[in-house]
């Protein structure tokens, strides 16, 4: 396994990093958020996203997609970071499209997956119901009916909540885990949307006797937790490549800064001091890099999963992109404290996506656990 991009891998990531910029850079988040936006994002950039082909990476060919790997998603994410672009991508396009390809019917899969590939249906993963990550923690219920499951329970923090066409929620069938495909427009279904600390909208769902027929089950009760640990782990290093371009363009960011700024007659760049901790974090992120990329080839030849690898990679991205953008922060000074500078959106975009399936603690004890300790 090469931990280097192929050519075709370094065309795509050249065509993101070109689109990103040119169309979503940080100042189109800023816009986003200053004028209050209900959505979070912008459908009209979604729907260009959807014309290059970007929210069918993971559909197979067979429902209209290009089925690309995990390679090439993260690619995807990874330059999202690089410019903080608020999308459905690592909700919809990775995370619900992984759900539907690994435990969808043929029905389910051709009803949803053209939809999604074209840009016209998002998903939204429902598995949390206290405010830290719990997915074992389940008291939302499935009991059974008479037509199929009457759902009840709730829902907290769930990632592109507000704007989803149809929830994947995990919920109890007696013992055991089950995984269910929920429209929102059900009866019985009421989302509340709030704004989280990097102006990124979130929704608590709440689920009140909400009918649902067989059909409606993704996968069946015996399996459900190893799906649902599974998703997660898809969305774990989804995240972990996001928080690797965030980590990338705080550090050259700073880096530029440390040319540009002067004290004294020369470049603040030039005290050693500087160099130090710049050096440092510089290794960090090289080293960071090719663990993301070897945790993508991992999804892509392994089925199973590696779920030590998940938590390797999500808890030492989570460590470096804080750890990246707070330097940004401290060395960029008291400029870097004030809205009007960009850099503190990279602190606030890192410090959510570390939480979000499982922040650095949680997954520095699991992966002793998984191994054993």
């Amino acid at each position: 396994m090469s931990l280097v991009l192929n050519e075709e891998e370094l065309m795509l990531r050249d065509s993101a990093h070109n689109f990103l910029h040119s169309r979503a850079p940080v100042s189109h988040l800023r816009e986003l958020r200053d004028c209050h936006s209900s959505t979070g994002y912008s459908p009209e950039l979604w729907a260009e996203m959807g014309e290059t082909g970007w929210t069918s990476i993971l559909v197979p060919e067979e429902f209209g997609g290009l089925g690309y790997g995990y390679v090439e998603m993260g690619i995807i994410l990874e330059e999202s970071g690089r410019t903080l672009t608020p999308s459905p991508m690592l909700g919809t396009a990775l995370v619900g499209v992984t759900a539907l390809n690994m435990a969808g019917t043929a029905k389910q899969c051709s009803s949803i997956l053209p939809a999604v590939a074209s840009g016209n249906y998002l998903l939204a993963l429902a598995c949390d119901e206290i405010s830290q990550h719990e997915p074992d923690h389940i008291s939302c219920t499935a009991t059974r009916t008479d037509g199929g499951y009457q759902i009840t329970g709730h829902k907290t923090a769930v990632l592109d909540g507000h704007i989803a066409d149809t929830f994947i929620v995990s919920a109890r069938v007696g013992s055991e885990t089950a995984l269910f495909l929920i429209p929102a427009g059900f009866e019985g279904v009421t989302v509340e949307p709030y704004r989280v600390l990097d102006t990124h909208l979130a929704a608590n769902v709440q689920f009140q006797q909400v009918e649902v027929g067989e059909a409606h089950f993704l996968g069946r009760p015996a399996g459900g937790q190893r799906i649902l640990e599974r998703i997660l782990d898809v969305g774990r290093i989804g995240a972990s490549a996001e928080m690797l371009g965030v980590a990338l363009e705080a550090f050259e960011r700073t880096v530029q800064y440390l040319k540009e700024r002067k004290q004294f007659g020369v470049p603040i760049g030039s005290f050693q001091a500087l160099q130090h901790r710049a050096a440092r974090l510089f290794g960090d992120i090289e080293m960071c890099k090719s663990l993301v990329l070897k945790a993508l080839h991992e999804l892509d030849e392994r089925p199973d999963g590696n779920a030590e690898l998940a938590s390797l990679a999500k808890a030492r991205l989570g460590e470096t992109s804080r750890q990246a953008t707070a330097e940004a922060i401290q060395l960029h000074g008291g400029i870097g404290m004030t809205d009007e500078f960009d850099i503190g959106f990279f602190l606030k975009r890192s410090q959510i996506l570390d939480n979000l399936f499982g922040d650095v603690c949680y997954h520095l004890d699991r992966y002793a656990r998984l191994r054993g300790y």
